[in-house]
Formats: structure tokens, sequence, C-alpha cells
């Protein structure tokens, strides 16, 4: 087995990191193994310890890691075969997958695409909704409108809707389409629309209506935007919006579905369903890849109508059986217990552990929504430092921007949210 410090100095001069520079400056922490909510460290200097994972990997292992029913999925399959195209053949693992989500999502989402990630999940909505104002004889419909404070991936299309001055992507403003941005929604869960706000988005949708292919946004929670949250009643405003003026509607659920914001989709806070809709990250439980784009019969047939009747899209891994076995097993797993109960208890816990954080220096806002946490600094925040500190706590976090926040897996029990919370004010006060 190749020792700690030969790996990181291979890591160093090989790998290329999210968002980081070639070589890194930063080194990275060696992860051995995982099991329930703990990541298990090789050190440089020999031995081992443990961190809390309070990211869930990027939000997607809800149910921890090292899951036996999810384990068990992934081998039985394995057993019968770990991929076949989906071009011209199908699989029970994938129909049972795209039943399930469209028993599970709100009507009248009916047909599913099936992805490899949650960028592609985009990509293809947003060919969805083009390719449907084509299709009947709408070309000019092409630009999508969206508010600011939004990111939803970063493949080309998508990053035309993050946002184009608080984003990642303003290096790519000259040769991005040209989209159409909204403010961003006023801040709070529990908030009241408001009537300025919502005239001025009324007025926007309006004048545009003959050129928008699509309203694209995340419902309730915008995440790596900014983690911000707004109320439902923004969904609806948008909803009756989209249906008065022909436009769609696209919600980006890849952060929030299955459970994260105390609903099993943002999208029931409010009551309404969008035209197309986009999941990822934890259909799998965090064990595999996969993403699902689900439309409306309407905009189905609306392309089928066209005069090329077909999404031309196809992913080479599109509908792999590894990941729709253990998508169907993480699915089942949540909704045959009180996800809804474990998820309230770790907004409480949260809630508890960061009722202090308001009060330490350098801290504009702390929030709390579902199993999300959130403290917003008045400063960009020392990553380094402040992921250190945390680390020093027994938890691993990843700071960015002006935040430092953390989305447990929903297994995570009382005494772990507390030490999150003490992390999370740790890594406030450090960054």
């Amino acid at each position: 087995m190749t020792d700690t410090p030969t790996l990181l100095a291979l890591d160093r001069a090989h790998v290329w990191h999210p968002y980081g520079p070639m070589p890194g400056t930063a080194q990275p922490y060696l992860v051995e193994s995982a099991a329930g909510v703990r990541l298990r460290l090789a050190e440089p200097a020999g031995g081992h310890r443990e961190l809390i994972d309070g990211m869930s990997s990027w939000w997607a292992a809800v149910h921890g890691y090292n899951h036996p029913v999810l384990n068990e999925a992934i081998q039985q399959q394995l057993g019968r075969m770990s991929h076949v195209m989906f071009g011209g053949l199908t699989h029970e693992p994938a129909v049972r997958l795209a039943a399930t989500l469209v028993d599970i999502t709100p009507e009248p989402l009916r047909h599913v695409f099936l992805s490899d990630s949650g960028s592609v999940a985009v990509e293809v909505a947003m060919k969805m909704c083009l390719q449907y104002w084509q299709s009947i004889g709408r070309p000019a419909k092409q630009r999508l409108l969206t508010w600011r404070g939004g990111y939803h991936g970063d493949t080309f299309h998508p990053m035309s809707v993050c946002d184009p001055e608080g984003g990642m992507h303003q290096l790519w403003g000259g040769v991005l389409p040209r989209q159409l941005f909204a403010g961003e929604p006023p801040a709070g869960f529990d908030e009241q629309v408001d009537p300025q706000y919502a005239a001025e988005l009324a007025e926007l949708i309006e004048r545009h209506a003959d050129e928008l292919a699509a309203v694209i946004v995340e419902p309730v929670v915008q995440g790596a935007g900014g983690m911000r949250f707004h109320s439902p009643g923004y969904l609806r405003l948008l909803r009756e919006l989209c249906d008065r003026h022909g436009v769609l509607l696209v919600f980006d659920e890849i952060a929030t579905g299955f459970g994260r914001s105390g609903a099993l989709f943002a999208a029931d806070h409010a009551g309404v369903s969008p035209d197309v809709m986009c999941l990822g990250k934890a259909l799998t439980g965090g064990y595999l890849s996969m993403a699902a784009t689900l439309c409306t019969s309407e905009v189905a047939d609306g392309i089928s109508r066209g005069e090329v009747p077909v999404l031309a899209h196809g992913p080479t891994f599109m509908g792999n059986p590894l990941a729709s076995a253990v998508a169907n097993a993480s699915i089942e797993l949540l909704l045959g217990q009180d996800w809804q109960g474990e998820v309230k208890r770790i907004e409480t816990g949260l809630l508890d552990s960061l009722a202090g954080a308001a009060e330490l220096p350098g801290v504009a806002d702390v929030r709390v929504l579902g199993a999300i946490g959130v403290v917003q600094l008045d400063h960009p925040v020392n990553m380094a430092a402040a992921t250190e500190a945390a680390a020093r706590e027994g938890v691993w976090l990843r700071p960015f921007r002006d935040l430092i926040y953390t989305m447990p897996p929903y297994v995570t029990g009382g005494e772990d949210l507390a030490r999150i919370g003490a992390a999370v004010r740790a890594a406030a006060l450090a960054g």
C-alpha cells in the first residue's frame, strides 16, 4: 500500500481538484475509509483520525457511508450487470427508478430522462425547453430568465443562468448565451411575498414573454450561489406568471430534492409543480453519480411533434444499472422511515448548536432550514483557516465565499450535531 506522504505528493503533482489551481496550493485530507457519518483520515506523519462529515459529500450522502442496505443493492446488481447501453436497450432498475420518480414528484411530471450529473440534468432541461418551442413553431423563444444569487452547474449552458456577478463564472461572461436576470428573491423562508419585487418580476416576464423559453430557479434554497432561503410564495408567483404568459417553468432541485429542506421536494412547500424538474446529488444516496430530468407530457409531446421529433441527447452511462439500483434502494430506504422527523430533528439540533453564533465577531447572519445550517460572515472566509479550525473540532466542513455551512447526513446523531455546531462556530472565529 502506498504511504500517505507519497500519495499526497502524487496528488499535488497530478490531480486537479475542484475550484483549485494546478498544482494545488492547499494539501487535501486523505480519506482512507468512511462509515456512518465519519471519514477516517490517513495522517501524513502516520496514524489516523476521524472527522464527522458535516457536508454529506456535497449534500449527497444523506444516509451516511457504508450503509448495509445500499451496499447490498450495489452488490446484487453487480452480480447481474454493471452497465449496458441505454440506446435500444432497457433494464429493470432504470424502469423502476423512472416509475418511482414519477410517483413521488409533483403531478403532472410524467417522463424521466436519466443522465450522469446534475449539471447535465440542467443542460437537458434547458435543451428540452428550447426544443419544445422550436418544435411547436415558436423558434424566437430562445432565452431563459432566472433570478440573481443562483447556481445551476459548471457546464456551458447552465453557467449562463448562474449569477453573472456574484457567481463563479464571470470569466465566461463574454461567450455565454445572454440570459435575463431578475433581482435576488427577498430573503426569508417565513416572509410574505414582497409586492414590489413581485411587480418587478411580473413586469420582466411579461415584457420578454415572446423571447422567453423558460424561467429556471432553485426553489426555496439557493445553494452554491449563496445558501439563501426564500419564501415558497415566490414559486407560486412564478407558476402563475409562467402560465399567464406562455413560459415554461423549471425547478432545479438537485440540492433540495429528497428531503433536505424539510419537504420531499422544495416545490412541495409551495404546492406547485414545474414543467421540468432536475434531480441529482442525493438521488443515489451519494454512492454513484446520477441525475434525472423530469418533464410533463405537454413538453414531451411538443418535442415529439417537431421536425426533429427526438431529444438529441444520450450520455454513454445513461440509466447505468448500478446507479439505478442504488438509487432505488436509497429512495426506498428514505421513504421507508420517518425522514421528515429525522430532518426536523436535525433542524432542531442545528438551531440549538448554532444559537450563539450570531453573537460572534464578524458574523452577519445565522439561518437554518431543514437539514441546512448557515453562518454568513461579513467578510470573505479564510477557507484554509476555517477548514482547519473545524477539523480540530473533529468535523469536516467546506466553507466558501462568506459562508460557513453544514448539510449533515440525515443519520447524524445529537452529540455529533452539537460537535458540528461547535465546529461551525470555531470556523467562523478562525475565518
